[in-house]
């Protein structure tokens, strides 16, 4: 069992969550239970992936769109951004700085490895389900949609099903946020 180094969240922060528009719920963490995701294997618990500005919400379009022949700009629709907050009070094991990278068992030079790869979901998941088990809320981390590591996201884990993350205003159409 890792030992996280932890920090805690900013009550109140708007964090951002990039969504399909025609989504019921864009802020139902049950999505990534069921089919895993960076820090949460498949049919495991509960996670929200949360972008922690505009410049790591942008990044991560680039990233779905990688390979294809689409460009963002040409997308008119189809994605919105949805600002949220979290329950206040939250602690998180910490997967930005060298110690807190450390302690999770990656390297300082995360989202990539020393010889520049990406690093894989595989990699993380078992990071993510210890950090659960120890009964923290998350990680916060480097963005694995910024190869050099400049974007911030978190992966929330809700600690029951009541716990919910709250939208603040209506969904941002792509037109207005790319």
């Amino acid at each position: 069992m890792i030992k996280p180094e932890t920090t805690k969240l900013r009550d109140a922060y708007p964090w951002l969550r990039v969504a399909d528009e025609t989504w019921e719920d864009p802020l139902d963490p049950t999505y990534a239970q069921i089919h895993g995701g960076r820090w949460n294997p498949p049919s495991s618990y509960a996670a929200l992936y949360l972008n922690e500005d505009i410049d790591t919400a942008r990044a991560q379009i680039r990233q779905m769109l990688s390979g294809s022949p689409v460009r963002p700009e040409d997308l008119d629709r189809g994605y919105v951004l949805v600002t949220a907050t979290i329950p206040s009070r939250q602690e998180v094991a910490d997967g930005i700085t060298r110690v807190g990278l450390g302690s999770l068992g990656l390297p300082n030079t995360y989202p990539l490895t020393s010889s520049g790869h990406s690093i894989p979901h595989e990699v993380c998941q078992p990071i993510g389900s210890d950090v659960m088990q120890l009964g923290l809320r998350g990680v916060h981390a480097r963005s694995a949609a910024t190869r050099d590591g400049s974007g911030r996201e978190l992966a929330w884990f809700p600690a029951r099903r009541s716990s919910r993350a709250a939208p603040v205003g209506a969904p941002i159409p792509f037109d207005e946020w790319w």
